[in-house]
């Protein structure tokens, strides 16, 4: 009888491995828990093809017109374009679901950029900044990586020659594993998932729309001309600049996004170089566009996050890229319209 329940013993034990077995396997091939539940990218909402848990990198890119078209915008799951010196815009995309194998041209940094890096929990990476700025970065408590320390390095960075400087310096995104070991970065991170509908559902139909199929942004009632227009066909939206729409560099395919969010900040010019003040904590008047349709909403930051607000609610994000512009308040704008939905 005790031989009975010994080989019952171990019989039961060898079951149960080779279910966490399976239950890992499964794990890290299809994106799901243990439990058999589905895990999704936190700032993306799409199903998760593997592991989820890898740090997001937040990487500064021009978006002069030498340095169109970008390379790596397609990969970010969230892109913030807020404007930097004059009338002229930059980047901050924020890849954590995937990564790309080149990103870039990358420049320099400005506070209300890394303020919103740190605030995502992101190692920054950028290269260059004014004195001032880099104090205030230095000085800061956040994961960051200065390009200007790896120019052409051949690992982290590369100035490519088809380009002139500063306008050719490119990112090798395999490279951030090994400077982050280096420096003792986290690689990994439990994200809260920002608030999206499921993949394949509709806007809810008991809300009042615009017509979200095209939208223009004009910053200082002038330019840029920044335009975004839905295609029904792909239920995406594309970027337009100026006339010139928003292409990856090598597949000269459009960048496209699921989710475009125009919010107004309070913009304020510093120095006499005319760099700026941007508030990303204080909220504000807001029109989010998704599946071409548009909604006036305000936008807040909650918990570090920029999340679109109605009637005291958190508005989901429709699952893939979301696109954010920091426009000025109107009082800003020299008196000119900034916005304006629907053609």
């Amino acid at each position: 009888m005790r031989n009975l329940r010994s080989v019952t013993v171990i019989i039961m034990i060898a079951l149960m491995m080779t279910a966490c077995l399976n239950d890992e396997t499964k794990n890290g091939s299809d994106g799901e828990d243990p439990n058999g539940e589905a895990t999704y990218y936190p700032f993306t909402g799409e199903k998760a093809e593997g592991d989820a848990s890898n740090r997001a990198v937040a990487v500064m890119i021009s978006n002069q017109k030498q340095a169109r078209p970008q390379t790596g915008l397609s990969k970010a799951d969230i892109v913030f374009e807020m404007l930097t010196e004059g009338n002229i815009t930059r980047f901050m995309a924020l890849f954590q679901s995937s990564k790309p194998e080149v990103v870039g041209p990358v420049r320099s940094a400005r506070e209300y950029f890394f303020t919103l890096a740190d605030y995502y929990d992101a190692m920054y990476i950028f290269s260059g900044a004014a004195d001032p700025v880099a104090d205030k970065l230095h000085a800061r408590d956040m994961d960051y990586i200065e390009g200007a320390k790896y120019d052409d390095d051949g690992l982290l960075f590369v100035r490519e020659p088809f380009r002139k400087a500063p306008h050719n310096l490119y990112l090798q995104y395999d490279g951030i594993a090994e400077v982050a070991k280096s420096k003792d970065f986290r690689t990994t991170a439990e994200y809260e998932p920002m608030k999206f509908l499921k993949e394949g559902e509709d806007l809810p139909e008991d809300r009042e729309y615009m017509d979200g199929t095209y939208a223009k942004v004009e910053l200082f009632g002038d330019k840029p001309i920044i335009e975004f227009e839905y295609d029904d066909n792909t239920k995406m939206y594309t970027r337009t600049q100026d006339g010139e729409q928003m292409v990856e560099l090598e597949s000269e395919k459009p960048v496209e996004m699921s989710n475009v969010f125009i919010v107004q900040a309070d913009h304020e010019e510093i120095d006499k170089e005319g760099r700026r003040a941007i508030d990303v904590d204080g909220g504000g008047s807001a029109v989010l566009l998704q599946q071409g349709q548009a909604q006036e909403v305000t936008w807040e930051n909650q918990h570090g996050r920029i999340v679109p607000v109605k009637d005291g609610e958190v508005m989901p994000f429709v699952p893939g890229q979301t696109w954010i512009v920091f426009a000025q308040n109107d009082s800003e704008s020299n008196g000119k319209e900034q916005i304006t939905i629907g053609k």
